[in-house]
């Protein structure tokens, strides 16, 4: 049999390459367009964006919960983004890049700043609707706020101290970090409340950064620079725990009062055990609730009222029994 000349072969093998690309570029393209098309079908009826305050916090993952359970029974498709450590920039660029990308409407935690503002607006400019959970920045154009009333909260916390001791009394306050707005309203209440009595005065206050850690490096200096300090308060939700693990370390010859916030299993636990005395308790599951279910209200065109407490009580042993809340404590 008689060999084709190279070239020839060399063109037949050419062409028949050229011929499989261009039909895998065919067939590539349209399966890539009925995935497309798949991708973008409706398949929920509203996109909304929960931006946290960390990922992983244990706090924000009940506002989460909450906010899922809601979001289930109104076919919305509910992203739950943020850093994995708190950090403002990068909420303010996650913010930003969920205006970007369209979604329906944007929960998230107030920030201080212009700078939040200015994206509040550009959301709202772009037609997305922006609700502030677990902190405010009334001044911004943010539809509704759902959460505590951090100021009703702090003065709720020196009401405890004032009923739970006796004889003079030197505070340490731990807050989760110094320009958060909800740590600055509650320990405002708290001072407010306190001036109502001689006998007890804020002697310091350090922050512990959102972390256990932190807040035992705190409570630890806090004892360190101020030996008379014989209670102390924690205004974010790990705060507490760290108050006792700094109390520990210390090795005091008698324990102060201590008073966190929030309702983790590790308070109610500590609680139970006597180490510490009470808690504010805020309803997280129920800011998630609330916040989903006023966004879809607002996606409807309906009337909202701008403020949406969820309420605060104070918890004490008498209410938990085996690390379970057995009756509600003190509202405020």
């Amino acid at each position: 049999m008689k060999k084709l000349p190279k070239s020839i072969l060399f063109t037949i093998v050419l062409a028949i390459f050229l011929t499989s690309f261009l039909l895998m570029l065919y067939y590539g393209k349209e399966t890539f367009y009925v995935e497309k098309q798949i991708s973008s079908q409706q398949l929920y009826d509203y996109h909304f964006a929960l931006i946290t305050e960390e990922v992983g916090n244990d706090y924000w993952r009940q506002i989460e919960n909450g906010a899922k359970e809601e979001a289930a029974k109104h076919n919305v498709y509910l992203e739950y983004i943020g850093p994995r450590k708190s950090d403002n920039e990068e909420k303010l660029q996650t913010f930003d890049r969920m205006i970007s990308s369209k979604v329906d409407g944007i929960i998230t935690q107030g920030m201080p700043g212009e700078r939040f503002k200015a994206l509040v607006h550009k959301a709202v400019e772009r037609g997305i609707e922006v609700i502030t959970v677990d902190t405010d920045v009334p001044q911004s154009e943010r539809q509704l706020y759902v959460g505590t009333d951090n100021y009703k909260a702090g003065f709720s916390a020196g009401q405890a101290v004032i009923k739970d001791t006796e004889g003079e009394i030197k505070v340490g306050a731990v807050v989760g970090m110094y320009d958060a707005l909800n740590q600055q309203e509650r320990l405002q209440g708290f001072k407010e409340a306190i001036a109502e009595t001689d006998r007890i005065e804020l002697v310091d206050v350090l922050e512990s950064n959102i972390t256990e850690i932190g807040a035992a490096e705190a409570t630890y200096s806090l004892l360190k620079q101020h030996p008379q300090i014989n209670a102390l308060i924690g205004m974010s939700a790990l705060d507490g725990l760290g108050i006792v693990q700094g109390i520990e370390e210390i090795h005091l010859g008698q324990t102060p009062y201590v008073l966190s916030f929030d309702i983790l299993p590790q308070t109610l636990e500590m609680i139970d055990q006597g180490k510490i005395a009470a808690t504010v308790t805020q309803y997280p599951t129920e800011m998630g609730k609330q916040a989903v279910s006023r966004m879809v209200d607002l996606q409807h065109g309906r009337k909202v009222e701008p403020l949406q407490y969820t309420g605060t009580e104070i918890i004490r042993a008498k209410d938990i029994n085996n690390g379970e809340i057995i009756r509600k404590g003190e509202g405020s």
